[in-house]
């Protein structure tokens, strides 16, 4: 009888080791798939998210230059008319992100900066210079400069980088409802992102 109940004991011990082990190794698989399926993600949003915004601007441009010391000076000008097509992006690919299967946690380490794009088309109407005082390759890198300049002040002015923060936070949410849907942790550095909310709170 003792034999009987050794031997029973000794199938069941052996049947419920063989069970855990091909559980652990299941929970392992779909750890790694899940794993996968995350970097797979990432990868897919691993590209520009663009904000186009289009300016328009009409600048005067003046110039004197003395002669002969300061007996007369002589008056270049022109008008320009400033058409610009502006593009704010986030290049998600540069995303650093770390993956901690043991934790199930995925941790963004830091988000690129928005990359600021500046396409201006000149027209120049009414260019009056003088042989003495002729327009040159300067006077076009200075109103490109300065072009360039009022641009950027008038970019930060309007809302296209909060328009585009918002895309950008659109394409971090996907991150939460996969991590979530899986059971893993998302955070952005050390803080926990309990909800979708709470990627608003972003600062970049």
């Amino acid at each position: 009888m003792r034999k009987i109940l050794f031997g029973v004991i000794i199938t069941l011990f052996v049947l419920y080791t063989f069970k855990y082990c091909g559980d652990r190794e299941e929970d392992k698989i779909v750890l790694q798939e899940s794993s996968v399926l995350i970097q797979e993600q990432i990868q897919n949003v691993g590209k520009l998210i663009v904000t186009e915004g289009h300016f328009s601007e009409v600048f005067n441009y003046k110039s004197s230059k003395d002669i002969f010391g300061d007996l007369f000076s002589v008056e270049k000008k022109a008008l320009i008319v400033v058409n610009a097509d502006v593009t704010i992006a986030y290049d998600l690919s540069k995303i650093e992100y770390e993956l901690n299967e043991a934790e199930k946690t995925l941790t963004i380490l830091s988000i690129p900066k928005e990359e600021v794009k500046i396409h201006p088309d000149l027209e120049y109407y009414d260019v009056q210079a003088d042989y003495l005082n002729p327009f040159e390759a300067k006077d076009y890198n200075d109103i490109k400069n300065t072009v360039n300049v009022m641009l950027t002040k008038k970019i930060e002015a309007s809302d296209l980088k909060a328009n585009a923060k918002n895309r950008l936070i659109s394409e971090l949410s996907k991150f939460y409802i996969l991590t979530n849907s899986l059971g893993w942790t998302l955070k952005y550095n050390t803080q926990p992102v309990q909800s979708a909310k709470d990627l608003q709170s972003i600062k970049l």
